[in-house]
């Protein structure tokens, strides 16, 4: 079966989901023109390998060259859900002491929020803010927008990676977009969630107002949401 590259963002972390074989020619050729489109502007990456059902020395050296360029750029590729054929393979070799492995996508992503020797720290001191929507584009407008007002944004477009988000990285306060959708699990595991943060809902009519109204709006919701006014004594 061909390689293919499944790939989202979960706050700062890629996640590339790797279903087939990664072997010689077409297929290893993929993944290293892949990864290094994601290192022009990205240096967490999560590969998830618990649909590959074969990687040979050609697919194995890919991996490593992704791994290798990734700390040339200060940055990181680590494993997660590695067939145990494929983990027999890294342990052979030795190329297991290389990778930093998890055995899920959320610990190899919590495993880019903690200070370590090899990673700089991903989070900072200043207000944090989780934003959920389903466009990528507002998703992509409101990173900007709260960085550049001095919060720290992280973002995802699934209610299933926004848990993963608010287990890992604590926010100060969710801004969430309107018709998001998942499991019913995932619904209430939201909810309960939600419950226990300020939230701010973007609404329907986000996408489509004057985008400078909407910026001042947004900004003008968050700012009372995190610095309520205090209640004047009775």
């Amino acid at each position: 079966m061909r390689v293919t590259l499944d790939t989202r963002e979960v706050g700062r972390v890629t996640i590339v989901r790797c279903q087939g074989r990664i072997i010689a020619g077409a297929e290893t050729e993929l993944l290293r023109a892949h990864i290094a489109h994601l290192l022009r502007d990205r240096k967490a990456i999560v590969l998830n390998l618990c649909e590959v059902g074969f990687v040979d020395s050609s697919g194995l050296g890919a991996v490593v060259r992704a791994h290798t360029s990734a700390r040339q750029l200060h940055g990181d590729v680590k494993l997660c859900n590695v067939p145990e054929p494929i983990h027999k393979v890294l342990q052979m070799t030795h190329l297991v002491k290389l990778f930093d492995i998890h055995d899920s996508e959320e610990n190899a992503v919590a495993a880019f929020y903690r200070l370590t020797k090899s990673w700089e720290k991903l989070k900072t001191t200043g207000p944090s803010v989780l934003c959920i929507d389903r466009s990528t584009d507002v998703l992509a407008y409101l990173r900007e927008l709260l960085r550049r007002a001095g919060y720290e944004a992280y973002t995802t477009d699934n209610l299933r990676d926004s848990l993963i988000l608010m287990r890992v990285t604590p926010p100060g306060l969710l801004v969430v977009g309107a018709d998001l959708t998942g499991s019913p699990a995932t619904q209430q595991a939201f909810q309960s969630a939600c419950a226990k943060v300020p939230v701010v809902e973007l609404g329907s009519e986000f996408c489509t107002l004057d985008a400078g109204e909407a910026a001042s709006g947004l900004l003008e919701k968050i700012a009372a949401r995190l610095n309520p006014p205090a209640k004047l004594p009775a």
